[in-house]
C-alpha cells in the first residue's frame, strides 16, 4: 500500500480530490487531501498574513500529526511550490515527489517569478477586486464539463496574494527522487511545457497523461493508473 498525499492548486482545497479518493483506496492505497489555510472549508481563516510558508507547514503537519512515512507527495499546479518546500522540510517522510502539471522552483523563486511580469502584473491588478491582497479564481480548462463546471466553480475560492509573492527558501538540494507528469492538453500559453521540458534534462523520471490541466477532475481514472503505476515502482 501507498500512501499519497496531495498539495493541491490554486484556489483550490482538498475537495477537488474527491474523485481520486474512492478510486486509489479501491486499489489498496490511501490518499490524503489537506486543504491549505484560508481556501475551501479553511477560507474563514484567509488572512493577508497567509503566505506560502503557511502552505507549506499545512501540510508537513499533515505528515508529522499523522506520523506518515515513505509518502508519494503530490503537487499539483501552484502546489508545486507547496510541495517543493514540503520536500526541503521533511525530506525523511518522502519516498517519492511527483509534480502534476506544476511549477518546479528553485530557491528564491515565487511563483509570481515563474509565471514572468505580464502574467504576475495581471494577478496583482485582479486583487484590486479582492480587498487589494486576494486573486479571484481564475477559469477552468474549457474541456472541463458542465458537469464538473456546476460542482466545482463554486467551490474555488480567492487566492491571497502573499502565496504566490513570496519566495520559496531552501535549506538543502533536493535529494528526494521525482516525477513530472506533463497534461499534454495544453492551454495556448503552455505554462508547463518547459517545467516538463527541464525535468526530462534532469534525468527525472517523466510521464504525460491526455489531460488538461485538471485530471483529477476531467480524467480521474488515467490518473488513477498513472499513480498506481508510479507507486509500482
Amino acid at each position: 500500500m501507498a500512501a499519497f498525499v496531495v498539495a493541491h492548486g490554486a484556489w483550490s482545497a482538498g475537495w477537488a480530490w474527491k474523485k481520486m479518493r474512492p478510486l486509489l483506496r479501491q486499489a489498496g492505497h490511501e490518499i490524503y487531501t489537506p486543504t491549505y489555510t484560508g481556501l475551501g472549508e479553511r477560507e474563514h481563516l484567509a488572512d493577508p498574513r497567509v503566505n506560502l510558508s503557511t502552505h507549506i507547514t499545512d501540510v508537513v503537519n499533515v505528515l508529522e500529526f499523522e506520523g506518515l512515512r515513505d509518502v508519494i507527495l503530490i503537487g499539483h499546479s501552484y502546489g508545486g511550490m507547496v510541495a517543493t518546500g514540503v520536500a526541503d522540510r521533511a525530506p525523511e517522510r518522502i519516498a517519492r515527489l511527483v509534480y502534476l502539471d506544476a511549477f518546479v522552483p528553485t530557491d528564491g523563486q515565487s511563483l509570481f517569478d515563474l509565471v514572468g511580469p505580464h502574467a504576475a502584473a495581471r494577478m496583482r491588478d485582479a486583487c484590486q477586486h479582492g480587498d487589494g491582497w486576494r486573486i479571484p479564481p481564475m477559469d477552468m480548462p474549457p474541456d472541463t464539463s458542465s458537469e464538473d463546471r456546476t460542482w466545482a466553480v463554486p467551490l474555488r475560492r480567492p487566492q491571497p496574494i502573499a502565496t504566490l509573492s513570496e519566495p520559496l527558501r531552501l535549506r538543502t538540494p533536493m535529494s528526494v527522487p521525482t516525477t513530472y507528469i506533463y497534461c499534454t492538453r495544453v492551454s495556448p500559453e503552455d505554462t508547463f511545457g518547459r517545467f516538463a521540458s527541464t525535468a526530462k534534462d534532469k534525468g527525472w523520471t517523466y510521464a504525460e497523461i491526455d489531460a488538461s490541466h485538471n485530471p483529477h477532475i476531467t480524467a480521474p481514472d488515467a490518473l488513477c493508473s498513472l499513480l498506481i503505476a508510479i507507486a509500482a515502482t
